[in-house]
This record gives C-alpha cells, sequence and structure tokens, in this order.
C-alpha cells in the first residue's frame, strides 16, 4: 500500500492542470515586459545612431534603421527635427493591440555644430 491515499495523489494532479493555465499567463507576461526593454534599448541605439550620422553629414533615417536587427525595423519610426533624432518602437507583442501602448521612444541630439 502506498503512503498516500489515491485522493490525494488525484487532487495533486487536478491542481497541476488547474495551475498551467496561470503559469502560461504569468510566463508571457514576464516575456512581454523583457520585449519592452529590448524595445527601449534598440530605440536608444538608434537614436544615437541617427545623431551620430546627422554629425557627419549623413541620412540620420537610415542610420538609425541601419542600427537595429532586420526584425525591429518594420516596428519602428524615425523622425528628425533640426539636430534631434526621436525613434519610436513598438516590441513584438503576444496582444497584437497592445503594440502602440507599450511602444517606446528615445531622443538624441546630435549637438552643436
Amino acid at each position: 500500500m502506498s503512503a498516500h491515499p489515491r485522493g490525494v495523489q488525484g487532487q495533486a494532479a487536478v491542481e497541476v492542470v488547474a495551475l498551467l493555465p496561470l503559469v502560461a499567463i504569468v510566463a508571457l507576461a514576464v516575456l512581454q515586459v523583457l520585449a519592452v526593454g529590448v524595445a527601449a534599448e534598440l530605440a536608444g541605439h538608434a537614436a544615437e545612431a541617427g545623431a551620430v550620422a546627422l554629425l557627419e553629414d549623413r541620412d540620420a533615417r537610415q542610420a538609425a534603421r541601419e542600427s537595429v536587427p532586420g526584425w525591429s525595423r518594420d516596428r519602428m519610426d524615425v523622425s528628425v527635427h533640426g539636430r534631434r533624432v526621436r525613434v519610436l518602437m513598438r516590441p513584438p507583442v503576444v496582444v497584437g493591440v497592445l503594440a502602440d501602448r507599450l511602444a517606446t521612444s528615445s531622443e538624441a541630439v546630435a549637438g552643436a555644430r
């Protein structure tokens, strides 16, 4: 005879199955937070690359786009106003309607000439 009655083993199995959706939701939320962090880093990097390009009399938009991985280029908007380069980056999302709400931006100034 086992140390645990049959009902206890069955209850544990039911609890594990019941918790799986919660574990999956928490894992997706953590991954989404990480994706937002990556988007913020990429936006900052792209804005700096655009500002450096302005200092070198090159195209800031092109430099910003070339400074990020290919998958993120379709998720970014680059705007240049004078010596300021602003990059808006939308992270990959699990739920599509969250893309604009989770977007992050960064701005860099090319300094005085």
